[in-house]
């Protein structure tokens, strides 16, 4: 039969392990000498045969008829080699063993949807997309380092989720740096390391670790986790690993293993501007059914910077709060919420009136800083020069500087914003807003 006869042809020229994940489990419909339809056992695995054997299929076909021919590939129907569910729920590939997932619980809400994107975290989020959807675009290995509550755990879990939703039966371990520890040192005990190799380098296509930091001092772990990063890195497996420290600043490491974590890209994700602030405050409120002011929303994003936990906080307590009061949120309520949050209100300084003028005006900063000389940047500058000479100690040097300007610059913009809100009523409103926000802080 022809098939069977492509079908050598394919087990000739792939590795065993390859063509008995991904051709074996093929199936031919229908078969002469013009036309050939093979079906596969779902959408993922069609997919997946169209993007990368596809072309070599209808190649080795076109050799073996003799001539040209049609091949098509469709799903299989109903009855026909279907994926089987294992006790998960999970689908898998018919002839291939139920994938061994080692998968921490998984919070619901972490998913790229419900990530907000802002200059601080676009490369790692974007990066995260491209391994879920198996793009190397950005390479097949990412490190990622930030502070706690910035976004590692939830950007890691969604590639988890992409990945269950759009392949199942992906051979997917997610876990701790302690957790593999744990693990490896309880299989030593039991002789069974080869047991655990298997599992971590040969039944392995994603990889993704949190707390690597944890490792620092554990060598032997470091040892063995190395030898699996290097043969899934090699053989062009994905890979993920998060830490709490920029793997420059891990102390007690093996330099190789340094090496090896970091020879694909490494991504800071960095506390989150006031623009991306405000948007994670409005979409986390909303997510309580919480309803809150613009002033409301600017308040709580000037005050809480850095941890995005401590925002949910705060939102959790001002929900609680205006509940048991029978209230709606007001400026005293959230003042009470953040200060038992953060203590004392947060010191005004040139860079946090850039960020609420530049929000204000929709600016970026990079215009600000920019040598545009258009109105719609000329003015936010000025207004933000003005405020930060009225209600800062900072001198116009260290003002200009902000601006990628000098002290002549930001002189001249208090004199223009100065005669202005003098003579123009739209603009000494401005100014009034932006003041009491700033008093409000």
């Amino acid at each position: 039969m022809l098939w069977n006869t492509i079908r050598e042809s394919l087990h000739k020229a792939l590795p065993a392990n390859e063509f008995g994940l991904w051709i074996e489990p093929l199936a031919c419909e229908r078969v002469n000498d013009r036309e050939l339809r093979i079906t596969a056992p779902d959408r993922f695995f069609r997919a997946w045969i169209e993007e990368r054997y596809l072309d070599r299929i209808r190649t080795v076909a076109d050799e073996v008829a003799g001539s040209p021919l049609t091949v098509s590939l469709s799903v299989a129907a109903q009855g026909a080699a279907a994926p089987v569910e294992d006790r998960s729920g999970q689908l898998r590939l018919p002839g291939t063993t139920v994938p061994k997932r080692r998968v921490r619980s998984l919070h619901p809400a972490y998913t790229f949807d419900h990530f907000m994107v802002g200059e601080s975290n676009v490369l790692a989020r974007a990066a995260c997309d491209a391994l879920a959807k198996n793009d190397f675009s950005y390479g097949n290995c990412l490190f990622m380092n930030s502070g706690t509550g910035l976004g590692k755990s939830h950007l890691t879990q969604a590639v988890v989720h992409r990945v269950f939703d759009t392949a199942p039966s992906t051979r997917l371990h997610y876990l701790t740096a302690q957790q593999f520890s744990a693990e490896m040192v309880k299989n030593i005990r039991a002789k069974s390391m080869e047991k655990f190799s298997r599992k971590y380098v040969r039944e392995c296509d994603l990889l993704l670790v949190e707390d690597i930091h944890t490792l620092t001092g554990k060598n032997k772990t470091q040892e063995e986790l190395n030898t699996v990063l290097d043969y899934l890195i090699k053989s062009g497996r994905r890979v993920i690993l998060t830490s709490a420290v920029a793997p420059c600043k891990l102390k007690d490491l093996d330099e190789d293993f340094r090496s090896r974590m970091t020879s694909g890209l490494v991504a800071g994700i960095k506390p989150p501007e006031y623009e991306t602030r405000s948007r994670i405050i409005r979409h986390k409120a909303g997510a309580h059914d919480l309803e809150l002011a613009d002033d409301l929303v600017d308040y709580l994003a000037r005050n809480l910077k850095g941890d995005v936990r401590r925002m949910e906080s705060a939102l959790i307590g001002i929900k609680a709060k205006s509940c048991l009061r029978h209230v709606a949120p007001d400026i005293s309520l959230v003042r009470e919420v953040v200060s038992g949050l953060v203590g004392a209100p947060v010191q005004v300084d040139g860079k946090l009136i850039r960020d609420m003028v530049g929000c204000r005006y929709n600016v970026s900063i990079e215009d600000l800083k920019s040598r545009s000389r258009k109105r719609s940047i000329t003015f936010p500058r000025q207004i933000a020069m003005y405020l930060t000479r009225k209600y800062t100690d900072q001198s116009l040097a260290d003002i200009g500087a902000l601006y990628n300007r000098d002290h002549s610059t930001v002189l001249h913009a208090v004199k223009v914003i100065t005669r202005d809100r003098s003579q123009k009523n739209s603009i000494r409103e401005q100014i009034d807003i932006l003041s009491r926000k700033l008093k409000q802080g």
